[in-house]
């Protein structure tokens, strides 16, 4: 038997986690990710004497530790130190927040962090050390390193971290990668296979062929790896029904990656953005005037009018000339009739009339061009609905994409119809938009309006900062009589409105011009609109607090009964003044 002290000497080193890798690929003949995986379990400490990590305080023990080793002239030395070092921390931190913490550490000499990186991604045996590898390797990496990237992704446990590091080497790749790991072969495997074979053509077809229901970042991630604005090249040599069947397809990806269902729109992360938008314009007039096709270069107008895909960087003109020939073919006689649904299912009727309000929105409403301030209402298509924002622009730019970017700007009956955004001499401050997921989890958007003279004057800003912060907020200045011009035509713009929508402003409007219709029974006002799951009925929020000290909501549903809003909401203020709206039920 062995004394204790030479035991550690013959236990078996572990094998590197890419060559693990390597037996993965080679296991995988029968298609991609085989479950043959032959990676190690990622290991999981017992408990420990310190229970939570401190970000801030984490990172700067991992800068002491590393930070020493990254100027090593030896690098397999340095390697199996990282080891040591990060083995020892207790306790440990998680391989897959390493990226973050690792993320900015500074580096005096660029060539040895980088062999140390290598070393680390290619023989490393502890997911931790791998994982600091790949995050230097972020901003360190070359072309050279991607094939071994590609192969160490193979492992399921460490996809995340290698996508991380692929963006920002070749992002075809990482989308490739990414899509691997969404385990559904149904639906992106022909893709994949033909992305493997490099068969361009093949590729167009089964790109055309993708179901359209897809999530923002998948649209995005298919867009990355197929290699779309290559593909849109291609149009003008294709047959017609081709190039129209890939045009179509395009409007559909850059139309899912406006959803902001992953709160932060994934067109801002997709960089060939305003190349796709271009292509897709300039091969719009190759669609026939289908319902579907109407919807695709309405929301693409929006988009580019309003919307997050304007932050991207343009050049001079060329945003304006993809909405000019957008625009252009919505003019075309053959454009002007819309589909009116009539006889069709109930979803298919409203979204005939959301394409013929936004139609006339987007082609016959006044524009304002050059205005310092411009709040543009925005109704998603209903096909893959949103929020209905009151967008704000300043010199052109969506304010809440640009400075908050965790959910949408609230409605017009928040910041329009109340005069929410009305200057005034006293200060006021004013919630322009809150993350989905609560103002408590990611915050919420802020900002102090207040009349200076003839200026109004944003300033204040208050919004929620993750790890790694943003710029600061610029105070803006505005004209006040351009200002006030501009919330008066928003407010009364309602080109956008359907009747169920309208009623529920007249009732709302009706409500704050006689308090005393809620306050005799002690109950307020939430908010008014529409259902989302049915936007035909006008749906009441009310507020009461309960005896046991709670508050407790109403929601009163008004349903279309064919009479026009203003009697639909006379109605409804008769029926607060005789009757106490708790007793109304949900």
């Amino acid at each position: 038997m062995s004394a204790p002290e030479e035991r550690g000497a013959l236990t078996p080193r572990p094998a590197p986690l890419y060559a693990c890798a390597l037996r993965v690929q080679h296991a995988e003949s029968e298609g991609p990710w085989c479950q043959a995986d032959a990676a190690p379990p990622v290991p999981r400490r017992g408990p420990s004497n310190r229970v939570s990590r401190d970000f801030t305080r984490t990172k700067d023990e991992l800068t002491r530790l590393l930070r020493p080793l990254l100027a090593a002239p030896d690098p397999v030395e340095a390697a199996e130190e990282v080891h040591r070092r990060l083995d020892a921390l207790d306790p440990p931190v998680r391989h897959r927040t390493l990226r973050l913490l690792v993320a900015g550490m500074p580096v005096e000499n660029e060539e040895r962090a980088r062999a140390l990186a290598r070393v680390l991604v290619r023989t490393g045996t502890g997911y931790r050390a791998v994982c600091v590898g790949l995050a230097l390797l972020t901003g360190l990496g070359e072309s050279q390193d991607v094939p071994y990237l590609r192969t160490l992704g193979r492992l399921r446990t460490l996809v995340y971290p290698v996508v991380h590091v692929l963006d920002a080497l070749d992002r075809p790749a990482g989308a490739l990668l990414e899509l691997r790991n969404q385990g559904e072969p149904v639906t992106f495997g022909p893709l994949l296979v033909a992305l493997d074979a490099g068969d361009r053509t093949a590729v167009r077809e089964r790109l055309v062929a993708l179901p359209g229901g897809v999530g923002p970042e998948v649209a995005r991630r298919v867009a990355e790896a197929s290699g779309l604005v290559d593909l849109l090249a291609e149009v003008p040599g294709l047959p017609p029904h081709e190039g129209a069947a890939l045009i179509a397809r395009t409007g559909r990806l850059l139309f899912l990656m406006t959803s902001l269902r992953d709160y932060r729109p994934a067109i801002l992360s997709y960089r060939d953005a305003p190349r796709a938008y271009e292509a897709f314009a300039r091969g719009a007039g190759l669609l026939p005037p289908t319902l579907d096709h109407h919807a695709l270069l309405l929301s693409a107008v929006q988009e580019l009018s309003t919307g997050p895909a304007v932050l991207h960087d343009w050049g001079p003109g060329r945003r304006e000339a993809a909405l000019s020939e957008l625009t252009a073919v919505l003019r075309r006689p053959e454009w002007c009739v819309v589909p009116d649904g009539e006889g069709d299912e109930p979803g298919v009727r409203w979204r005939a009339a959301w394409v013929r309000r936004t139609r006339a929105q987007v082609l016959e409403a006044e524009q304002g061009p050059g205005a310092r301030l411009r709040i543009a209402v925005h109704e998603r298509d209903p096909d893959e609905p949103g929020a209905i924002e009151a967008r704000v622009l300043v010199d052109g730019r969506p304010l809440v994409p640009d400075y908050f970017g965790q959910g949408p700007a609230h409605s017009p009956e928040e910041l329009l119809f109340p005069g929410t955004l009305r200057a005034t001499d006293e200060p006021r401050e004013v919630q322009l938009a809150e993350a989905y997921c609560t103002e408590g989890c990611c915050g919420a958007l802020y900002v102090t309006v207040r009349r200076d003279g003839d200026q109004v004057v944003w300033s204040g800003w208050r919004r929620h900062v993750p790890p790694g912060g943003k710029r600061e907020l610029p105070e803006l200045r505005f004209d006040a009589a351009a200002y006030d011009a501009e919330i008066a035509r928003a407010s009364d713009d309602e080109s956008w409105m359907w009747p169920a929508r309208r009623a529920g402003r007249l009732i709302a409007d009706g409500l704050r011009g006689r308090p005393d219709l809620l306050a005799r029974w002690n109950v307020r006002l939430d908010w008014a609109g529409t259902a989302f799951s049915n936007p035909e009925d006008t749906l009441i929020s009310l507020f009461y607090d309960g005896e046991d000290g709670y508050v407790r909501q109403i929601r009163w549903h008004i349903p279309e009964d064919g009479t026009p809003p203003e009697d639909r909401a006379a109605a409804a203020l008769r029926r607060l003044g005789e009757e106490d709206p708790r007793a109304y039920g949900s």
